[in-house]
């Protein structure tokens, strides 16, 4: 329901659900192991980011549509001035251990591109783990704090609040905190070339997704 917010396991099970699928036959279909799924689908678990991306790509579903509002229309319609306003209480959040996303303006389907609001707590890129890449492009405009910028074929960058980036996300790369920083605020766009996204995933790593009605805390 729109303005509710949801467990991944929840936006799975409707997923699931509306294809008329059991979990074997859904495990079929993306790949991802029957035991997993169930996790998943009883929040016990969540999904990487090479497992979101998967899913996706095999379900042929952009990653902004697998996220968005059951209520929103499924059939790709003219942008004749569409608009969404996007608040911290409606955004889909993923926590993981590295990060806490707040993608908003979730409603709108057949994006161009995907906003996101992320705080940072990585303070190493050891801690971070391995670099991560995706299809596409993406933005990152530093708000509050110093971020540290590693990618697989340039030097760390440092930037404070105030500067911005902009990379190829096919390119490795993994953001972390500066030095002294426990947390860092940022604005961030995905894009693709993909027309409809279908490549571009909405976290990095493990996390938990909750829509808007659901306590953060659960």
């Amino acid at each position: 329901m729109a303005g509710q917010r949801r467990s991944l396991g929840s936006v799975i099970t409707d997923i699931r659900t509306r294809n008329g699928w059991t979990l074997k036959e859904m495990s079929q279909h993306c790949g991802i192991p029957v035991s997993t799924l169930s996790k998943v689908e009883h929040d016990r678990l969540s999904l990487t980011y090479d497992k979101l991306q998967q899913l996706g790509e095999r379900l042929n579903m952009s990653m902004a549509d697998l996220f968005a509002d059951d209520t929103s229309p499924s059939a790709p319609s003219p942008v004749l001035g569409r608009r969404s306003i996007g608040t911290l209480d409606n955004a889909v959040r993923v926590n993981t251990p590295n990060y806490d996303y707040y993608y908003v303006c979730t409603e709108l389907r057949n994006k161009r591109m995907v906003p996101v609001i992320t705080r940072l707590h990585a303070k190493s890129i050891d801690e971070f783990g391995e670099l991560v890449r995706h299809s596409g492009e993406e933005f990152i405009y530093v708000v509050e704090g110093v971020l540290v910028v590693h990618t697989e074929f340039y030097d760390p960058i440092t930037l404070q609040a105030g500067e911005s980036i902009y990379i190829d996300s096919g390119m490795g790369h993994g953001y972390v905190c500066g030095e002294g920083c426990d947390e860092v605020l940022t604005i961030g766009v995905m894009s693709s070339a993909e027309e409809d996204l279908s490549a571009l995933a909405l976290g990095h790593h493990a996390g938990k997704v909750t829509r808007p009605s659901e306590p953060s805390g659960t």
